[in-house]
């Protein structure tokens, strides 16, 4: 086998995170030569999912590092018994999976067809999301949440958990509305599943605040408008959300209901997350030919190339080639350099540097003690058991930082995962939750929401417990549309292709947002940027993520893969 010295790669890609990973499975698939690094020593990137252990050394490593990195301000928290030791009843390391990548995945999501496509979905497990919650209190606590460094008082307790109607059945089930807000709410979700009649709705009021849409349109108050901002999946404020987020957000998870089965419309992968998807398709690409090295980050790129050969390299692939050296030494050629703004941090993208905004969301993820049993129940007769819930907490009833004002505050959702997830123990939960408010409070802020929840979940024979918490800022890109790689119009290489490559070579995708579904635009800009590559290789690069089963995959013998 030649070293990766001496192969000229068509193309490198930095990072294992699941936009790259997905990238590299289809071009090994498209007859390229992929060299697939990351500069970690796993796999995942900003998706990957980690045990007890893993998680300690990947914050140290964050608080550490020198280099760039898309995550900081990161912290662990053992919780301690009454005897002030770490509790017992927290399992040994590798019970758990914890995972930096949550996401609900709804079963209209482009990615779904994909998976099944190219034989992916076969090495993975997914489990529905059950119910929707949303908390709602009898009276609210008027106390914000303290300043940083203040004493935290628990929230009231003449509280309620309250299950969402998530579809029309549900809302006409739901006794507890009168017949007026029936036929109101009735209405509303049927514009919003709807193909026509949605779509006109985003034309026409896309920028007005979803609120004042549904208060004017269909004469619903703020009362009865949460769970319609709760399914919107929203993480701005209600008074900030638009339609044109909102209703394509509601469309999707109405038309996502009954797809795997009855009562729930969105799915989550077991065993950590978006890491596990990223994880199979690595190994699926390794089948395909792919060479995967990881600890082998990129350092430097220089390029292109010049060498006696230059014209006949231009002639047959329409590039010239850069040198990239890596980590420990090495040094390669590639035609391709491919990553996403967090793992070409240093090496960036001019052009897609122009339409991005920098933006940061603070997580909190939290073992907790209980299974939360009540909270899991099918969703619908004939469903599955839920292997994870949503809870949706509006913020007036958690209480704010008091320098902010309480219209500037987005819902704090909670993703609670059991344990039939595979990421810890039976017995006990993970719950995932997160916010875009810049505060220096803000991971006590929803460490706050966490306990209010806690206090209000029924039917629990001991008060459910926080036994080790993760807290940490993730920093990303917001892309605008303009940002999306087109693919190169097929002809002979002219002066301005040249220029393009000499000026870096590099392209970059998006990061996966943080967001709490899974973003379509992920799959649609690794496929542009696999038809900006394949564009010249005509029928000889295949149909985009569309394989045929192969020996080795799939199969008894793909196990000595793992």
């Amino acid at each position: 086998m030649e070293s990766l010295n001496d192969t000229v790669w068509d193309v490198l890609i930095s990072g294992t995170g699941l936009p790259q990973s997905l990238l590299a499975l289809a071009l090994s698939r498209s007859g390229k030569k992929v060299l697939h690094v990351d500069q970690n020593d796993y796999y995942g990137g900003a998706e990957a999912a980690f045990s007890l252990q893993e998680a300690t050394d990947w914050v140290e490593k964050v608080n550490l590092s020198s280099k760039p990195t898309p995550f900081s301000a990161a912290s662990i928290t053992h919780h301690l018994n009454h005897e002030g030791s770490p509790d017992p009843r927290l399992g040994f390391s590798r019970a758990y999976s914890v995972s930096l990548s949550p996401h609900l995945i709804y079963a209209r999501s482009n990615l779904v067809p994909a998976l099944v496509s190219s034989k992916v979905y076969r090495q993975l497990e997914f489990l529905a999301v059950g119910s929707w919650w949303i908390y709602q209190p009898q009276e609210i606590c008027p106390q914000g949440v303290p300043e940083k460094g203040a004493n935290q008082d628990p929230p009231g307790q003449n509280t309620s958990l309250r299950r969402i109607p998530g579809s029309r059945e549900d809302v006409f089930a739901d006794q507890s509305i009168d017949l007026r807000s029936t036929r109101s709410l009735m209405k509303a979700l049927k514009l919003a599943a709807d193909a026509d009649t949605y779509l006109t709705a985003v034309n026409e009021h896309g920028n007005q605040s979803f609120s004042s849409f549904l208060a004017s349109e269909y004469k619903i108050g703020p009362k009865l408008q949460a769970p319609l901002q709760a399914l919107a999946l929203s993480s701005a404020p209600p008074s900030k959300t638009t339609v044109g987020h909102a209703i394509p957000q509601l469309h999707k998870h109405l038309t996502s209901i009954g797809i795997f089965g009855p009562g729930f419309g969105a799915v989550t992968p077991k065993w950590g997350g978006l890491a596990e998807i990223a994880q199979v398709a690595c190994r699926a690409g390794a089948v395909g030919g792919g060479v995967y090295v990881l600890n082998k980050g990129i350092e430097s790129i220089d390029g292109p190339v010049q060498t006696p050969a230059l014209p006949t390299i231009i002639e047959e692939t329409g590039h010239l080639l850069s040198t990239v050296k890596l980590q420990g030494g090495d040094e390669v050629k590639a035609r391709w350099i491919i990553g996403t703004p967090s793992t070409l941090r240093h090496c960036p993208d001019k052009d897609s540097e122009q339409h991005t905004v920098p933006a940061e969301v603070t997580h909190v993820t939290a073992i907790v003690s209980s299974s939360l049993t009540s909270l899991f129940p099918p969703p619908s007769e004939g469903s599955p058991p839920p292997g994870s819930i949503v809870v949706v907490l509006p913020p007036g009833a958690i209480g704010v930082p008091k320098s902010l004002d309480l219209a500037d505050v987005p819902l704090v959702y909670l993703i609670i995962h059991s344990s039939d997830t595979g990421e810890c123990p039976e017995g006990q939960t993970i719950i995932y939750t997160s916010t875009t408010l810049s505060h220096p409070s803000s991971s006590q802020f929803l460490s706050s929401a966490i306990r209010t929840f806690l206090s209000a979940v029924p039917n629990e024979p001991t008060a459910p417990d926080v036994l080790w918490t993760l807290a940490y800022t993730q920093h990303h890109s917001l892309p605008s549309p303009s940002s999306n790689p087109k693919p190169r119009q097929a002809s002979n290489v002219d002066s301005a292709d040249v220029e393009r490559v000499q000026h870096g070579g590099i392209i970059q995708l998006q990061d996966v947002s943080p967001s709490l579904a899974l973003d379509d635009n992920i799959l649609k800009d690794v496929r542009a940027v696999w038809e900006r590559i394949t564009l010249d290789d005509g029928d000889a690069r295949g149909a985009f993520m569309q394989f045929e089963d192969r020996v080795g995959f799939g199969g008894e013998d793909d196990e000595d893969l793992s």
